[in-house]
């Protein structure tokens, strides 16, 4: 009978674990069944690849990544992790720091769908030897991790680069959204001499979201300033917050200040902008990936009631706009418009929106089910006038009565930006 004291707790305990088990595996297969029928299988950036030979389906990936509960990215499948939800993973890379086994790589891609990058070296040098990389550009678009990314390019730039001679800056860094605001508060740290450009205003890519939109879910820690104690945090919230670190630590930033060009010098580079010249001794690039907004190319496009980011959703209340683009920032667009009381169509040449987030599809979901949205999948613009636009949708053309049309098809990576620096440009095809 004394073995019964040990023994109904353990058996209690392992049911307890079994049920947990089968619970997680059924969520897993389903979640995957259901990405794989919504056609949601590329990830839109860095995510977890996992070798089945070293998985040993501890569940600790699954446990570590901080979307769970809100939504399952890693399930169990035949006792190993898998992506299930690809589309749903945005890159906070805490799966592969608890894998117990070495068993998660996290890769850029996929097989079917590369992703253009600057090659950069493990401490954020390019080929272009004083010339750094960091945050968006070099893939990483996860506010949390591009903040963190600034900080340690700015580490390695300080071991590893000599401070400018005379009148040459230490350092000059482009961009001023997560990982350049990091970085930058990070070289105050250090005492550098260094100036930061900024193209717009103070946030970079944070500045162009919709009014409103949920840019972080995690708490992110900035030099000077700390640990930043923010969960499902907006635009706003987070745009006031950097602003009151700058006026704290006293970080100057050169806003609507644009680099054209970046060439070597003596013992250095000289960054020319649309304000004048500086000399510095390294660079570091921490622009986002979107460079020039891709355009639909058709006759029409220059009118003036023709944008490529939403700002304000209310400014187009009572009007008949167009929103083009089937990734998360022309659903958030088209539904931040249906909610604020525009006329919305929304027009995408697939027919799923394969890289949007499930909270995203919903809310496109709920806009069409209400009546405030017309979503035109597999149609394509063909050319935009004063007040319609034509649309081909399965062979038959629509005239839309239109105000106003919003273009959210993506940018074109800075390539040519790039290259003019000496930058090697990589393709990754699920590669590290």
């Amino acid at each position: 009978m004394e073995y019964l004291v040990y023994l109904v707790p353990l058996l209690a305990c392992l049911a307890w674990y079994f049920y947990r088990r089968f619970r997680l595996v059924r969520v897993s297969k389903t979640t995957r069944e259901e990405s794989h029928e919504a056609g949601l299988t590329e990830p839109a950036s860095l995510h977890p690849l996992v070798d089945p030979k070293k998985c040993i389906g501890c569940g600790s990936c699954i446990k570590a990544c901080p979307e769970m509960p809100h939504h399952t990215v890693l399930g169990l499948i035949n006792s190993k992790a898998d992506l299930v939800s690809p589309t749903e993973c945005i890159g906070h890379g805490a799966c592969r720091a608890a894998c117990p086994v070495d068993a998660i790589t996290l890769v850029f891609g996929t097989a079917r769908r590369g992703v253009d990058l600057p090659r950069v070296t493990p401490w954020f040098e390019t080929n272009v030897a004083g010339v750094f990389v960091a945050g968006e550009l070099g893939g990483m678009g996860l506010i949390r991790n591009a903040v963190e990314q600034g900080r340690q390019a700015l580490e390695q730039i300080v071991a590893r680069r000599p401070r400018g001679r005379g009148e040459q800056l230490d350092l000059v860094i482009v961009g001023a959204g997560p990982a350049g605001f990091s970085a930058s508060l990070a070289a105050l740290e250090k005492k550098l001499r260094f100036v930061t450009l900024e193209q717009e205003s103070l946030g970079g890519c944070v500045f162009q979201y919709p009014r409103g939109k949920i840019v972080m879910t995690q708490p992110a820690t900035l030099p000077l300033v700390g640990k930043m104690n923010m969960t499902l945090t907006s635009k706003e919230q987070l745009l006031e917050f950097w602003l009151e670190a700058q006026r704290r630590t006293g970080l100057e930033v050169r806003c609507n200040e644009r680099v054209e060009a970046i060439a070597r010098d003596d013992d250095g580079f000289v960054v020319r902008t649309t304000q004048g010249e500086l000399r510095a001794a390294t660079v570091l690039l921490a622009v986002g990936r979107r460079g020039t907004p891709r355009k639909l190319g058709v006759p029409g496009e220059d009118l003036p009631k023709v944008v490529y980011r939403l700002i304000d959703p209310d400014q187009y209340r009572g009007q008949r706009v167009l929103v083009v683009g089937g990734g998360d920032s022309a659903l958030e667009a088209a539904a931040s418009l249906a909610e604020s009381g525009a006329m919305v169509a929304l027009s995408y040449r697939g027919d799923a929106f394969q890289r949007a987030k499930t909270r995203n599809r919903d809310r496109i979901a709920a806009a069409v089910d209400a009546g405030r949205l017309q979503l035109l999948l597999k149609s394509e613009v063909k050319a935009i006038a004063a007040e319609r636009v034509a649309v081909v949708q399965g062979g038959r053309g629509i005239h839309l009565p239109n105000d106003a049309v919003i273009v959210n098809a993506g940018g074109i990576l800075p390539t040519d930006f790039l290259k003019s620096i000496g930058i090697e440009v990589e393709t990754k095809w699920g590669t590290a």
